[in-house]
């Protein structure tokens, strides 16, 4: 079996705030082969952006970012120098941001920024790079690509600079894309067409994808493995189907009742929440961060939390299966 593409053990990051110490992630770990999509999925302030900003360096000064192994294709991230992973961001790793408008440098043209990334880490010239952005965004579906060139961000819809984005990530055919959140600023048509474009063209080059979302409906479409995070923590991981069809930790069965299921979910009727707020991470951070909101929730769950593993399927939870066995159900 051929080692993974990116490999991550127990990260960990912490912020200086005011009160204290912000234990914004604690203990990720995850494998990503080339070809496959992982899809980090989680209420917002979980960490998932913190999560991929850590995987390019390019976090803010003040986080401090820990981890036992975080290598990509043999190289140990958190060791390499910043000559190193500017080689990397770019050229063999590429990110996707959230909003393009603020992603995108207004001062320049689409053509300028496309060809930008091309020339900075591949020998070729400014002529081939601007063919290769041509190509790259009729490849993603934008008509007049070549007229494109000469235009401004602001002259362009979301949707249009959106696609951009995808063009500019991949105009050094990476091995390793992540997309943080692409489609949350885009209408629900356009949101579609976006993640097949991506779905399809990570099978085209076999690229690695990491997809962060908030989004069960697009995990269960575009996704090989999921990674659901809350407050900081993975507490579960696994094949989607398995994920799916079998969630076993709490807050994973909550986040699939929340969501309409075609042909089951009557109309009309109330869809699932999941009471409560998210916890303060800052100071001391023990037991199960999701007890305060968890209907299974016993004095149990203020300890250590043991992690089960099924597989490639795995999740924290001091029940074997997920679910309470008792009838003695306390307020943690």
């Amino acid at each position: 079996m051929t080692d993974p593409l990116l490999s991550v053990r127990n990260l960990t990051m912490d912020i200086p705030v005011g009160g204290g110490t912000l234990h914004a992630v604690r203990g990720i770990d995850f494998d990503l082969n080339r070809g496959e999509t992982l899809c980090i999925v989680g209420e917002s302030g979980s960490g998932k952006s913190l999560t991929s900003l850590a995987l390019m360096g390019l976090l803010g000064k003040g986080i401090q970012r820990s981890a036992d192994r975080m290598t990509f294709d043999g190289i140990e991230l958190t060791k390499a120098s910043k000559r190193q992973m500017r080689a990397l961001r770019g050229g063999r790793m590429s990110m996707i941001f959230q909003e393009p408008m603020t992603s995108l440098n207004p001062a320049y043209t689409i053509g300028d920024q496309l060809a930008e990334a091309l020339l900075l880490h591949r020998t070729v010239t400014r002529e081939q790079a601007r063919a290769r952005a041509v190509e790259l965004l009729e490849k993603v579906g934008i008509t007049a690509a070549e007229s494109r060139l000469s235009q401004y961000p602001h002259q362009l819809s979301g949707g249009l600079r959106q696609r951009v984005m995808i063009a500019m990530a991949l105009m050094c055919e990476p091995e390793l894309i992540i997309a943080d959140e692409p489609t949350t600023a885009l209408d629900v048509t356009i949101q579609a067409q976006i993640l097949r474009l991506l779905y399809d063209l990570g099978r085209e080059m076999n690229m690695a994808m990491i997809l962060i979302t908030h989004d069960l409906g697009v995990v269960a479409r575009v996704a090989d493995k999921v990674a659901v995070m809350y407050a900081g923590e993975l507490v579960e991981t696994g094949p989607v189907a398995e994920i799916f069809n079998t969630p076993s930790h709490p807050y994973t069965r909550g986040l699939l009742r929340c969501i309409p299921l075609p042909g089951k979910t009557e109309r009309g009727k109330s869809l699932g929440t999941i009471p409560g707020i998210v916890p303060s991470l800052v100071g001391s951070v023990e037991g199960c961060v999701f007890r305060t909101r968890c209907p299974h929730a016993t004095m149990e769950c203020r300890g250590a939390i043991p992690q089960h593993h099924d597989g490639e399927h795995a999740f924290r939870c001091i029940f074997a299966d997920g679910k309470r066995h008792s009838d003695k159900e306390l307020t943690a």
